[in-house]
C-alpha cells in the first residue's frame, strides 16, 4: 500500500478555499441586507411625509412647591335655626333659598298667652304706681308711715320685673335671623308644634369658608399662620381660590398620624358651598430654577419617563430637515401643567408637546403652530 505524503496539504488547501467562500457568501449577505435596509428607509423617507407635532423650549424656571391636602368645606358661619321654647307656629315670614339679614323675623309661635300675662303686670304696674306716689306724698307730711311707702314700691317693682320677663317670652316666641346669611329648606309648617331647639331652616353665610384638610406629621414644621393655600374644587376645574392658613391643630392624630389644617378664604361669588372637597395646596418657598417643560411633552411608561427632542439634521437632497430623538430623563415636581426635569434635558431643547405616539427615533417632523391632535369645532345645527 502506497502513501501520498501531499495529500493532508491537499485537504488544507480545499479547507481554507471553502472557508473563503463561506467569508464571501456571509459578508455579501450582511451587505446586501444593509443596502436593502438603507433603500427602505430611503423610500419612506421619501414616500412618508414628515409628522405634524408641536414644539415647545425647554426653559429654566423657579419650580413652585407646595404641600398638598384634600380636606372639606365649612362656613365660618352656618346654624340650624331653631326657638329657645317649644309652641305652635302661627305664622311663616321667610321663602326657602331667600337672603336675610340679621335680625329678620322668620317665625312666629303663638304668643297670646305671654301676652295676656303682659297687660296683666302692666295693669299692677300702673296701680302700684299711682298708689306709691299717693303714699310718697302722704309720707312727706307724715299721714303716712315709711313702711308702707316702702311697700308700695315693691310691689311697682314686682310689676315691673314681670313686664319684663313676659317681654323677653314674647320676644322668644318671635324666632329671627341670628346673622346675614341664605336660607335652606323650610321643615315647618304653619300649625305644626315645634319643641324647644327643633329645627327651623338652615342659615348659612356663603361669603367666607373654612377649608380644613389634613397633611403629614412630617411637615408639621413646614407650615405656619399666615401661609399662603390654593384651593381647587371639582365644581371649578382650572379655577384657583386663595385661602390664608388661620388656625393649625396642636397635636397629632393619634389614628392618622396627620395635622389638621384650617384655612380661611372669602367667597364673594359663593362660587363654593359647604361640603364640597377641597384641593388645598399650602405654597411653600420656589425652589432653585430648574428644567421646565409642559407635562404633556413627556412620555411616562414602564421604561421610564422620556421626552423626543426635535434635531435639525441635512437631509439626502442637502436641505435641512427636522427629526426627532427619544431622550430618557429624570422628573422632580409636578406644577401649573408643568413638570421640573431633574436629568436628561438641556435648557434650550426644543421637544414634541403633543403627537408622541406617531414618533420614533429618528422619524421627521414638521412643526404646526397649533396641536394637530386637536378636535376643530363642528359645524352648527339647526
Amino acid at each position: 500500500m502506497s502513501y501520498d505524503r501531499h495529500q493532508p496539504r491537499s485537504q488544507w488547501k480545499v479547507f481554507g478555499i471553502t472557508a473563503l467562500v463561506l467569508a464571501g457568501i456571509v459578508v455579501a449577505f450582511i451587505a446586501y441586507h444593509r443596502f436593502d435596509a438603507a433603500s427602505q428607509a430611503a423610500r419612506m423617507a421619501f414616500h412618508m411625509p414628515p409628522t405634524p407635532i408641536t414644539a415647545v423650549t425647554a426653559e429654566m424656571k423657579p419650580v413652585a412647591k407646595y404641600l398638598s391636602g384634600i380636606g372639606t368645606l365649612q362656613a365660618v358661619h352656618q346654624v340650624t335655626v331653631a326657638p329657645e321654647v317649644g309652641g305652635l307656629i302661627t305664622q311663616i315670614m321667610f321663602e326657602p333659598g331667600a337672603a336675610v339679614k340679621a335680625g329678620d323675623p322668620l317665625v312666629q309661635l303663638n304668643d297670646g298667652p305671654e301676652r295676656g300675662d303682659l297687660a296683666a303686670y302692666e295693669a299692677q304696674a300702673r296701680v302700684a304706681g299711682a298708689n306709691l306716689d299717693r303714699d310718697k306724698q302722704l309720707s312727706a307730711r307724715e299721714f303716712q308711715s315709711r313702711m308702707v311707702v316702702d311697700q308700695q314700691q315693691a310691689l311697682r317693682d314686682q310689676a315691673m320685673a314681670g313686664i319684663a320677663k313676659t317681654q323677653a317670652q314674647i320676644a322668644q316666641k318671635l324666632v329671627r335671623a341670628p346673622f346675614a346669611g341664605q336660607l335652606g329648606v323650610r321643615q315647618v309648617n304653619v300649625g305644626g308644634y315645634v319643641n324647644p331647639g327643633g329645627p327651623l331652616v338652615t342659615l348659612t353665610d356663603l361669603s367666607q369658608l373654612w377649608a380644613n384638610f389634613n397633611l403629614p406629621e412630617q411637615v408639621a414644621a413646614k407650615v405656619k399662620v399666615g401661609q399662603a393655600v390654593q384651593i381647587k374644587a371639582d365644581a371649578h376645574p382650572g379655577r384657583l381660590f386663595s385661602a390664608t392658613i388661620t388656625a393649625i391643630e396642636p397635636q397629632i392624630s393619634q389614628q392618622t398620624r396627620t395635622i389638621l389644617i384650617q384655612a380661611t378664604l372669602d367667597n364673594a361669588d359663593h362660587a363654593l358651598l359647604p361640603g364640597m372637597f377641597a384641593n388645598a395646596q399650602v405654597t411653600l418657598p420656589d425652589a432653585p430654577a430648574m428644567v421646565v417643560v409642559p407635562e404633556t411633552a413627556v412620555d411616562y411608561s414602564l421604561y421610564g419617563d422620556s421626552v423626543f427632542v426635535v434635531r435639525e439634521e441635512k437631509g439626502a437632497d442637502g436641505k435641512p430637515m427636522l427629526k426627532v430623538e427619544r431622550a430618557f430623563v429624570k422628573t422632580g415636581d409636578r406644577f401649573d401643567g408643568n413638570v421640573a426635569i431633574l436629568s436628561g434635558l438641556n435648557a434650550g431643547d426644543r421637544v414634541a408637546a403633543s403627537g408622541q405616539l406617531k414618533l420614533n427615533n429618528g422619524t421627521p417632523v414638521t412643526i404646526s403652530p397649533d396641536n394637530p391632535l386637536a378636535t376643530q369645532p363642528s359645524a352648527t345645527r339647526f
